[in-house]
């Protein structure tokens, strides 16, 4: 017996339209988030679900489309619960007010015990971002707990974006015009602000 049901929400963040067939212990969930942009599919089978990270990222998940804190979203790519992406919304009131920047996050069967890998795929500028878009954080490197979920990991990062830490530059020059010359580099996070909205 296949049983499918459809709900559509307008929200003021766009429309959302969620899917969910039910076959057995197999079942396919869809979400599509309209102002993002981006078409989030994955299909889940009773025996891939079984380690305790894939059930953790479950419950993340579910959580996330519960819940979501402001300004960030994220959900599994493809068929693969281990890899996300996800988008953060520059802060209000802020140089990185309007952004929208995208990014992967990369999960092993260690986690939650372990911190995923985390890149921004959105061109950036930002001291204590590289230029490959891997990111200098302490709660994803040795300041990492379990207690963190998916939800703490992008409402972190987002807090960075305003709130960065000059003294352990991944981007020197990001740092320094930080530290030094805060006009010219408010002029560059706009400018990344901008290429934002029409980067694919």
């Amino acid at each position: 017996m296949v049983r499918a049901k459809f709900w559509l929400l307008q929200e003021n963040t766009g429309n959302c339209l969620w899917g969910f067939f039910g076959f057995g212990v197999f079942f396919i969930t869809a979400v599509f988030v309209k102002k993002i942009g981006f078409f989030f599919f994955f299909c889940i089978g009773g025996e891939t679900m079984s380690t305790p990270a894939r059930k953790r990222l479950m419950r993340d998940f579910k959580r996330l489309q519960q819940d979501p804190p402001a300004g960030i979203s994220g959900a599994p790519q493809d068929n693969n619960i281990m890899h996300w992406n996800a988008v953060i919304f520059g802060p209000d009131d802020t140089p990185w007010d309007g952004g929208t920047f995208k990014l992967t996050l990369q999960f092993i069967e260690d986690y939650p015990n372990k911190p995923p890998t985390v890149r921004f795929v959105s061109r950036m500028f930002h001291p204590n971002i590289y230029a490959d878009g891997s990111i200098c954080l302490d709660i994803l490197q040795n300041q990492w707990s379990p207690i963190y979920d998916v939800a703490a990991i992008l409402t972190s990062i987002q807090s960075l974006l305003c709130d960065p830490n000059p003294n352990s530059p991944a981007n020197s020059e990001a740092a320094r015009l930080f530290s030094e010359n805060k006009r010219e580099y408010n002029r560059k996070v706009r400018e990344i602000v901008e290429q934002s909205w029409t980067a694919e």
